[in-house]
């Protein structure tokens, strides 16, 4: 059980992604809290993982503070983050609105931030801790029709760094690092798929054979090397960045995320 009776907080746990980490990790021992701004789809993926539920926007400040509080009194500390929460908006820069790109980076950025903010002091009175934070293959290469979703990512990138080195600098037993999904089966995806390709992959006679066929992941391969990153396992692993996209971004041949 490598993450034995580890807390650990996964946000935007009520599909894709970050269902798929809530489960892997409670798979491995953890006591999660799962968040997410639809209390159905939160609740049962809560349920799925014998964990709690927390309604949550990421972008309301306030709102962490409860959740870091509330964490903390229930189960004793906090010794896992996972900033999974997102929304991607089809729009390139021609066609993005102030609105869009505002809604996008608040969720992304600011959501990612409080969470770091506010996590880090509990980790510390915990004893050490993992942040895990949800970047995209965006942030490497750009993806034109992603333009607010792609700024965003890219900052989670360079924010994760920015607080591995602030951790160390300050001999914090904290590590922090990113994680960079390609094309994986999501319901993001499926959007992407059917906005931009006109491809159902939702409605097809058999998806898991055509996300083969596109050379599409599956959530698991994600929540595995988030598994990896939140357990004491990669206790030496701070700043990095981990690619998951079967080689998509040195050898494109697939829709990204």
């Amino acid at each position: 059980m490598r993450m034995q009776d580890k807390v650990v907080i996964v946000t935007g746990g009520g599909s894709g992604l970050g269902r798929a980490d809530a489960i892997r990790l409670a798979e491995e021992g953890a006591r999660v809290v799962v968040t997410d701004i639809n209390p159905e789809t939160g609740q049962a993926t809560a349920d799925a993982c014998d964990g709690r539920f927390v309604q949550q926007d990421v972008g309301d400040e306030a709102g962490w503070q409860a959740l870091i509080a509330q964490t903390v009194k229930a189960f004793g500390g906090l010794d896992a983050l996972v900033n999974n929460a997102g929304i991607a908006i089809v729009a390139d820069i021609e066609q993005t609105t102030a609105k869009q790109w505002r809604d996008t980076l608040r969720v992304h950025l600011d959501g990612t931030f409080f969470g770091c903010h506010y996590a880090i002091p509990a980790m510390r009175d915990s004893g050490g801790g993992s942040i895990v934070n949800m970047s995209s293959t965006a942030a490497l290469v750009g993806i034109a029709p992603y333009l607010a979703y792609s700024a965003a990512k890219g900052g989670i990138r360079s924010m994760t760094k920015s607080i591995a080195a602030y951790c160390k600098a300050g001999k914090l037993p904290i590590r922090c690092n990113s994680v960079h999904p390609g094309s994986i089966h999501t319901p993001m995806v499926e959007n992407a798929l059917s906005t931009l390709a006109g491809v159902d992959l939702a409605g097809a006679e058999d998806p898991d054979a055509m996300r083969r066929a596109l050379g599409i992941g599956e959530p698991r391969d994600v929540a595995n090397m988030v598994l990896f990153l939140a357990s004491d396992e990669s206790k030496h692993v701070n700043g990095a960045e981990f690619v998951i996209d079967n080689a998509d971004t040195i050898a494109p041949g697939s829709p990204r995320q």
